[in-house]
Protein backbone atom coordinates (compact mmCIF):
# COMPACT_ATOMS: atom_id res chain seq x y z
CA UNK A 1 0.00 0.00 0.00
CA UNK A 2 2.85 2.41 0.72
CA UNK A 3 4.10 2.02 -2.84
CA UNK A 4 0.86 3.52 -4.20
CA UNK A 5 1.18 7.22 -4.98
CA UNK A 6 -1.86 9.51 -5.15
CA UNK A 7 -1.47 12.69 -7.17
CA UNK A 8 -3.41 14.99 -9.52
CA UNK A 9 -3.34 13.85 -13.13
CA UNK A 10 -1.50 15.93 -15.73
CA UNK A 11 -1.79 16.14 -19.52
CA UNK A 12 0.74 13.31 -19.96
CA UNK A 13 -1.65 10.98 -18.06
CA UNK A 14 -4.44 11.38 -20.63
CA UNK A 15 -3.85 8.08 -22.46
CA UNK A 16 -3.65 6.11 -19.22
CA UNK A 17 -6.79 7.86 -17.91
CA UNK A 18 -8.70 7.03 -21.08
CA UNK A 19 -7.58 3.40 -20.93
CA UNK A 20 -8.64 3.11 -17.28
CA UNK A 21 -12.02 4.73 -18.02
CA UNK A 22 -12.59 2.20 -20.80
CA UNK A 23 -11.66 -0.58 -18.39
CA UNK A 24 -14.11 0.87 -15.84
CA UNK A 25 -16.92 0.81 -18.40
CA UNK A 26 -16.13 -2.81 -19.26
CA UNK A 27 -16.00 -3.70 -15.54
CA UNK A 28 -19.13 -1.81 -14.46
CA UNK A 29 -21.20 -0.41 -17.34
CA UNK A 30 -24.02 0.49 -14.93
CA UNK A 31 -21.74 2.67 -12.81
CA UNK A 32 -20.50 5.05 -15.50
CA UNK A 33 -22.60 7.20 -17.80
CA UNK A 34 -20.71 7.16 -21.09
CA UNK A 35 -20.83 3.97 -23.09
CA UNK A 36 -17.64 2.33 -24.28
CA UNK A 37 -18.19 3.82 -27.76
CA UNK A 38 -18.78 7.31 -26.35
CA UNK A 39 -15.69 7.21 -24.14
CA UNK A 40 -13.46 5.69 -26.81
CA UNK A 41 -14.66 8.36 -29.27
CA UNK A 42 -13.23 11.19 -27.19
CA UNK A 43 -10.10 12.72 -28.63
CA UNK A 44 -6.91 12.85 -26.63
CA UNK A 45 -7.33 16.63 -26.38
CA UNK A 46 -10.85 16.22 -24.97
CA UNK A 47 -9.44 13.77 -22.44
CA UNK A 48 -6.64 16.17 -21.50
CA UNK A 49 -9.25 18.88 -20.91
CA UNK A 50 -11.22 16.53 -18.64
CA UNK A 51 -8.23 15.79 -16.43
CA UNK A 52 -6.48 19.16 -16.48
CA UNK A 53 -6.43 20.78 -13.04
CA UNK A 54 -8.15 24.16 -12.92
CA UNK A 55 -9.75 26.26 -10.19
CA UNK A 56 -12.92 24.23 -10.77
CA UNK A 57 -11.77 20.69 -11.49
CA UNK A 58 -9.18 18.11 -10.56
CA UNK A 59 -8.74 14.41 -11.18
CA UNK A 60 -6.64 12.35 -8.80
CA UNK A 61 -4.85 9.21 -9.87
CA UNK A 62 -3.52 6.28 -7.88
CA UNK A 63 -0.28 4.95 -9.31
CA UNK A 64 1.49 1.65 -8.71
CA UNK A 65 4.87 2.61 -10.09
CA UNK A 66 4.09 4.16 -13.49
CA UNK A 67 0.74 2.35 -13.87
CA UNK A 68 -2.47 4.30 -13.29
CA UNK A 69 -4.69 1.96 -11.24
CA UNK A 70 -7.32 4.28 -9.77
CA UNK A 71 -9.05 7.60 -10.43
CA UNK A 72 -11.42 10.05 -8.77
CA UNK A 73 -12.59 13.38 -10.18
CA UNK A 74 -13.92 16.48 -8.44
CA UNK A 75 -15.51 19.45 -10.17
CA UNK A 76 -17.57 22.44 -9.17
CA UNK A 77 -19.58 25.06 -10.94
CA UNK A 78 -18.14 28.47 -11.69
CA UNK A 79 -21.39 30.22 -10.70
CA UNK A 80 -21.04 32.00 -7.35
CA UNK A 81 -24.31 30.80 -5.84
CA UNK A 82 -23.43 27.11 -6.29
CA UNK A 83 -19.64 27.26 -6.05
CA UNK A 84 -19.86 25.96 -2.47
CA UNK A 85 -20.72 22.52 -3.91
CA UNK A 86 -18.55 20.05 -5.80
CA UNK A 87 -19.37 16.80 -7.56
CA UNK A 88 -17.30 13.68 -7.02
CA UNK A 89 -17.24 11.60 -10.21
CA UNK A 90 -15.55 8.71 -11.96
CA UNK A 91 -14.25 6.87 -8.89
CA UNK A 92 -12.72 3.60 -10.06
CA UNK A 93 -9.96 1.24 -8.94
CA UNK A 94 -8.61 -1.53 -11.14
CA UNK A 95 -10.15 -4.78 -9.82
CA UNK A 96 -6.69 -6.30 -9.27
CA UNK A 97 -5.99 -3.56 -6.69
CA UNK A 98 -9.31 -3.39 -4.87
CA UNK A 99 -9.80 -3.96 -1.15
CA UNK A 100 -6.44 -2.41 -0.36
CA UNK A 101 -7.64 1.06 0.67
CA UNK A 102 -6.86 2.80 -2.62
CA UNK A 103 -10.41 4.09 -3.16
CA UNK A 104 -10.39 5.51 0.36
CA UNK A 105 -7.10 7.27 -0.31
CA UNK A 106 -8.48 8.76 -3.53
CA UNK A 107 -11.54 9.99 -1.63
CA UNK A 108 -9.32 11.45 1.10
CA UNK A 109 -7.32 13.36 -1.53
CA UNK A 110 -10.50 14.71 -3.15
CA UNK A 111 -11.98 15.72 0.21
CA UNK A 112 -8.75 17.38 1.32
CA UNK A 113 -8.61 19.30 -1.95
CA UNK A 114 -12.26 20.34 -1.58
CA UNK A 115 -11.63 21.64 1.95
CA UNK A 116 -8.60 23.63 0.75
CA UNK A 117 -10.76 25.10 -2.04
CA UNK A 118 -13.39 26.10 0.55
CA UNK A 119 -15.98 23.70 -0.83
CA UNK A 120 -18.69 23.17 1.76
CA UNK A 121 -20.44 20.15 0.27
CA UNK A 122 -19.48 17.28 -2.01
CA UNK A 123 -22.22 15.46 -3.87
CA UNK A 124 -22.20 12.24 -5.87
CA UNK A 125 -24.45 9.69 -7.54
CA UNK A 126 -23.99 5.96 -7.11
CA UNK A 127 -25.87 3.04 -8.65
CA UNK A 128 -28.48 1.98 -6.10
CA UNK A 129 -27.50 -1.65 -6.74
CA UNK A 130 -23.84 -1.13 -5.78
CA UNK A 131 -23.67 -1.72 -2.01
CA UNK A 132 -19.84 -1.80 -1.90
CA UNK A 133 -19.59 1.69 -3.39
CA UNK A 134 -22.43 2.97 -1.20
CA UNK A 135 -20.63 1.68 1.89
CA UNK A 136 -17.33 3.21 0.77
CA UNK A 137 -19.00 6.62 0.60
CA UNK A 138 -20.85 6.16 3.89
CA UNK A 139 -17.56 5.23 5.57
CA UNK A 140 -16.18 8.71 4.86
CA UNK A 141 -19.39 10.44 5.95
CA UNK A 142 -21.59 10.75 2.85
CA UNK A 143 -25.32 10.62 3.54
CA UNK A 144 -28.16 9.82 1.16
CA UNK A 145 -30.47 12.70 0.30
CA UNK A 146 -32.51 11.08 -2.44
CA UNK A 147 -32.90 8.42 -5.07
CA UNK A 148 -33.38 9.17 -8.73
CA UNK A 149 -35.52 6.44 -10.25
CA UNK A 150 -34.55 5.21 -13.70
CA UNK A 151 -31.51 7.50 -13.75
CA UNK A 152 -29.60 5.32 -16.19
CA UNK A 153 -30.65 2.97 -18.95
CA UNK A 154 -28.29 0.21 -20.04
CA UNK A 155 -29.80 -1.78 -22.84
CA UNK A 156 -33.42 -2.35 -21.91
CA UNK A 157 -32.87 -2.12 -18.16
CA UNK A 158 -33.18 0.97 -15.97
CA UNK A 159 -31.06 1.62 -12.89
CA UNK A 160 -31.77 3.94 -9.98
CA UNK A 161 -29.07 6.21 -8.59
CA UNK A 162 -28.64 7.15 -4.98
CA UNK A 163 -27.71 10.80 -4.45
CA UNK A 164 -25.33 11.37 -1.56
CA UNK A 165 -23.69 14.40 0.02
CA UNK A 166 -20.87 15.07 2.43
CA UNK A 167 -21.01 18.34 4.34
CA UNK A 168 -17.57 19.75 5.05
CA UNK A 169 -18.70 22.65 7.23
CA UNK A 170 -20.05 20.61 10.17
Amino acid sequence: MSDIAIRPLVDDDAEAFKALRLQAIQDAPTAIWPTHDEESGRTLEETRNRIRTTDHQIVFGAFAGQALIGIAGLRRERLAQVAHKAVLWGVFVDPAHRRSGIAGRLLDAAIEHARAARVLQIQLCVNAENPRAQQLYRNVGFETFGVERRAMRVGDRFFDEEHMALRLDT
